[in-house]
């Protein structure tokens, strides 16, 4: 798993299965968006407005996202 940060879009994209192609996607809200394979798990997840800090609510691997984005030192919103 890993993310990658574009400061011009202020948005992350964190990697689930980099093996998978995207198959399709789903939005949580305005600003969480959830790709998945063809074998309906989830591959990526894109974040927008990262630096008002993110809702992991719903977010596959909740825990495991919150401590990648811990690490890159984006606030997880409570």
């Amino acid at each position: 798993m890993r993310l990658e940060y574009d400061s011009e879009a202020d948005a992350a994209y964190i990697w689930l299965r980099e093996d998978i192609e995207r198959a399709f996607g789903l939005d949580l809200d305005s600003s969480r968006y959830v790709d998945f394979g063809a074998d309906e798990r989830p591959v990526g997840v894109e974040l927008l407005h990262v630096s008002r800090g993110v809702d992991t609510a719903s977010l596959p691997v909740r825990e495991r996202i919150e401590v990648l984005l811990r690490r890159h030192h984006i606030r997880v919103l409570p």
